[in-house]
């Protein structure tokens, strides 16, 4: 039986043929980078090395950091007054509305060597510009309020009614935080940590200003860019790509499992 001009199956085959081309627009920046993987990594400018293995260490200390601000943050704000989820949403939206390069000036002001914080971290020997500790604090800001949105999405979401009856069968507050909120939250939670581990990774505006020393990956890709053209510069970036892409993947995988 022949499907009528109107069907659904016809449909469903002109949605798609609409669609595809946008997904092929959206994803030229992986498809760009996947053409250029065909070419070896003997390209790669000096010092590669040394810059994924700053990336990593900084990334990572940055999304630890990241866990043990936002966390308890964005499960306060989830049952917070109206009020003061007003206020938080503000103090949220400074960092997200200022460019990247601003918002290093502004960490290089507060942070930097000539203020009285940054003299007293001096005073204790972990200056914060050009430095691990720096890279750390820039990447922790660039990610920070993109984590505690996400996360607060994810405990506001979350069926009151369930952690009343965790506190009324005599939970603690923390062990049903523990064992009740955060498993039910975890896709949410998941999805918070790729967004915040794909900002601290690829950070490039604050690090430039206040950690340019030691240089990270995406300060690595500009100065290769600089010095020896575009094809090291591309390298580089199919490595950031390369250690940015498995964590985002896992989690999302993780909160699709989640959500089943």
């Amino acid at each position: 039986m022949s499907r009528s001009k109107g069907s659904p199956g016809r449909r469903w085959t002109a949605r798609h043929l609409l669609l595809w081309p946008l997904v092929g627009i959206v994803s030229l920046p992986l498809w760009a980078l996947l053409l250029h993987a065909g070419t070896t990594f003997a390209q790669l400018p000096p010092g590669s090395g040394a810059a994924t293995a700053t990336s990593v260490a900084s990334s990572l200390a940055a999304l630890a950091l990241t866990f043990l601000v936002g966390l308890p943050l964005a499960w306060w704000a989830a049952s917070a007054s109206q009020r003061s989820q007003q206020v938080l949403e503000l103090l949220l939206a400074v960092p997200l509305l200022l460019p990247p390069l601003v918002l290093g000036l502004v960490l290089a002001y507060v942070f930097g060597p000539t203020t009285g914080f940054g003299q007293w971290l001096l005073t204790l020997g972990i200056g914060a510009t050009n430095s691990l500790l720096g890279l750390t604090l820039a990447g922790f800001y660039e990610a920070a309020p993109y984590f505690v949105y996400a996360a607060w999405a994810a405990f506001s979401a979350l069926d009151r009614d369930i952690l009343e009856a965790a506190w009324l069968a005599g939970m603690r507050p923390a062990s049903a935080f523990r064992r009740v909120a955060l498993p039910l939250a975890a896709p949410g939670l998941a999805v918070a940590s790729a967004m915040a581990w794909a900002r601290t990774i690829g950070a490039f505006g604050a690090p430039i200003v206040l950690a340019y020393h030691p240089t990270g990956l995406p300060v690595g890709i500009w100065i290769a860019l600089s010095e020896f053209g575009l094809g090291p510069a591309l390298q580089l970036a199919l490595v950031l790509v390369a250690i940015a892409l498995p964590l985002p993947l896992v989690a999302m995988g993780v909160a699709r499992r989640a959500v089943r």
